[in-house]
């Protein structure tokens, strides 16, 4: 067998994965993943129930998959708003503008994430939890090189981290919840709160 038909067939094997997590994303607009069955979404896709397997475990495994699309973007995004040397308040501005554009362009994929977070599939859940930390880990590594944060412990820094990330988290749903109107709204609210976050991290050691 020729390396060109190797890569064709990998690539139709990719083509094929990534229909079953699009198909996956769609249905779950309107269920949730613990109710998604296997040959719902390989009607959509057109292929047999057999080649879901090619690909994916079980659903909850293509649950984890979407879990992983979902939130590694983000996390390189925020990562990097968060390591640029700029000032406070314009990094606050930044953050909120990534999270705001990361739900225009994945609403499925955010609503997806805010409904399993706390959903019937253990394996999602889980999954959830571990990318919001890794998600954590990376924030608390971009903090820790400012230089507001010196003198600051490790465990300090990683707390710091957390609250950042839950308030995206939180900040992405209520992005993904509101009328365009609304938008404006959410996000002054967003960059007030992670103002008065901002304002307390330089009092810290202090307290």
């Amino acid at each position: 067998m020729s390396s060109n038909t190797l890569g064709v067939r990998q690539a139709q094997k990719q083509k094929t994965r990534q229909a079953l997590l699009e198909a996956g994303l769609g249905l779950l607009e309107e269920q949730s993943l613990s109710s998604l069955g296997l040959r719902e979404v390989t009607r959509v896709v057109g292929v047999a129930p057999a080649a879901f397997y090619r690909h994916f475990r079980d659903i909850a495994d293509l649950g984890v998959a979407l879990v992983e699309e979902s939130l590694g973007s983000l996390h390189v995004m925020i990562r990097a708003v968060l390591s640029e040397q700029a000032d406070a308040e314009e990094v606050i501005d930044r953050s909120v503008e990534v999270v705001a554009a990361h739900v225009r362009l994945h609403p499925a994929h955010v609503r997806f994430v805010a409904r399993e977070r706390h959903g019937g599939v253990r394996a999602v859940r889980e999954a959830i939890a571990a990318e919001l930390a890794r998600f954590g880990d990376e924030v608390a590594e971009a903090l820790a090189t400012q230089e507001v944060s010196d003198g600051w412990s490790a465990e300090d820094v990683r707390m710091l981290a957390g609250l950042y990330v839950d308030h995206l988290v939180m900040t992405a749903s209520a992005f993904l919840e509101a009328p365009p109107e609304e938008e404006r709204r959410i996000a002054d609210t967003a960059r007030r709160q992670l103002r008065l976050i901002s304002l307390g991290r330089r009092h810290w050691r202090d307290a």
